[in-house]
């Protein structure tokens, strides 16, 4: 059972064939493509249809929609303007967006996240949540 599989029936969602090819997908993306991975739906829907042909887009943006509505996965719009998932964890990171190739790198920094828990408390609040991210481009080397 994939991890998004066991996530699904731990918030009591129904698991049909089709969804359980996507959770896989899903799952596998991270360890088959690395960290830098976070696929939008044309891709999820590309893997899913090298397992079974007849995954439909629209099943796939059901599936990630369900997914999404249940806390399972992640929505990420960074400014390239299709949205990209990751499966949610307890683990928090940021990303920083490489402009010229839209590589994504997660980076955790206890100083930023320290920074951050700082303001919030100097302006009267406590951080309950937020993200960060970053987008730049690589410095080339001489």
């Amino acid at each position: 059972m994939s991890k998004i599989e066991e996530k699904c029936k731990q918030k009591g969602v129904r698991l049909t064939e089709q969804r359980k090819i996507i959770a896989k997908v899903i799952s596998d993306s991270k360890e088959n493509y690395g960290s830098k991975d976070h696929p939008d739906v044309d891709e999820l829907h590309k893997r899913a249809s090298e397992i079974d042909k007849k995954i439909s887009i629209a099943t796939v943006y059901r599936t990630i929609k369900l997914f999404e509505e249940s806390g399972i996965l992640i929505r990420h719009d960074f400014k390239e303007g299709k949205s990209r998932y990751e499966p949610t964890t307890d683990q928090h990171h940021n990303h920083l967006i490489d402009i010229n190739t839209n590589e994504i790198v997660e980076f955790v920094d206890e100083e930023i996240e320290a920074i951050q828990k700082k303001i919030a408390q100097k302006l009267g609040y406590k951080l309950v949540d937020h993200k960060l991210e970053l987008y730049g481009s690589k410095i080339k080397k001489n």
